[in-house]
């Protein structure tokens, strides 16, 4: 059974043709339940596919959630170990991150200090960038810290923020439409949020189509037309995260078990995008690039 919250993080849990969910519309209300049944055998992998398609469904429409939250509810004594989670402290799933305090304990995959790097990325490729529209999700830590992070450092690189909401693909078309009317405008993809994720696409064409460079929060952008992302290492936090599971095995606890921020980054461009919009990218950056797409 899973615990969703609007606007936070959706998975799903495969393995069985017939899915329990469970949903919340505002932090509050009372949960919501609902039995997905797939005509399909348990591990099939096309069955999780339809159940997957259902569910980024219902987080466009704002019903999404917590994981890890869903497994406290089973067991709060199960250790977990999460990978590329979004404020644990905020989400109540540790105590601190120094002490968690629970059966809960991983690897945070956001930082909002690194949102500012974002902003500093972006005058660096394109330095007659004058105006920036942030793309965030004010409903969950990640959208409103990373643009306090980014709102700290623009005043420093002379830049003007506007923030757009991802509500729904309507609203970000309009806001990014008229953004773009004005002059020397660039993009910021506040993230990874699951509620950005369902408008991947749109983002990208809709940066390409009115010719502004962007920055994102995540590399599957880049490898779909996007210009550059910069952004933790997921399987990094993936390797990092067996170390964890090593340690209770052999009998530390997981309360005990500091959550630890992201140590490796990477930065991917696309040089495809970059000669479209007209944009020389320069040889320092090109140098600190982990890839490159030509």
């Amino acid at each position: 059974m899973l615990d969703l919250r609007r606007r936070q993080f959706i998975t799903l849990l495969g393995g069985a043709a017939a899915w329990p969910l469970a949903a919340r519309a505002e932090q509050g209300e009372r949960m919501r339940r609902v039995g997905v049944l797939v005509s399909a055998v348990e591990g099939d992998p096309r069955g999780l596919e339809y159940v997957t398609a259902f569910a980024q469904a219902l987080a466009e429409l704002g019903w999404t959630g917590s994981i890890v939250g869903a497994f406290q509810q089973a067991s709060r004594t199960v250790p977990i170990v999460f990978v590329t989670t979004i404020d644990p402290v905020g989400g109540g799933w540790v105590e601190s991150l120094s002490r968690p305090g629970t059966n809960a304990t991983g690897f945070a995959s956001f930082e909002f200090s690194m949102s500012g790097k974002w902003l500093e990325l972006l005058k660096e490729i394109a330095p007659g960038v004058k105006r920036v529209a942030v793309i965030r999700d004010p409903l969950v830590p990640a959208g409103s810290g990373g643009l306090a992070a980014i709102q700290t450092v623009a005043p420093s690189l002379g830049v003007e923020l506007t923030p757009v909401g991802v509500r729904d693909a309507g609203e970000i078309e309009r806001a990014i439409a008229a953004f773009a009317r004005g002059s020397n405008g660039g993009l910021i993809l506040v993230g990874p949020t699951s509620s950005v994720q369902p408008h991947r696409d749109l983002i990208v064409a809709l940066a390409a189509r009115h010719r502004l460079p962007a920055v994102y929060a995540n590399r599957l952008f880049v490898t779909g037309g996007g210009l550059i992302s910069y952004a933790p290492d997921s399987i990094d936090q993936y390797r990092r995260a067996a170390g964890y599971v090593d340690r209770i095995l052999k009998g530390e606890k997981p309360a005990d078990l500091p959550v630890q921020a992201p140590t490796k980054f990477e930065l991917v461009i696309n040089l495809k995008t970059a000669k479209a919009l007209g944009l020389d990218i320069p040889t320092t950056v090109l140098a600190r690039a982990d890839e490159v797409i030509e």
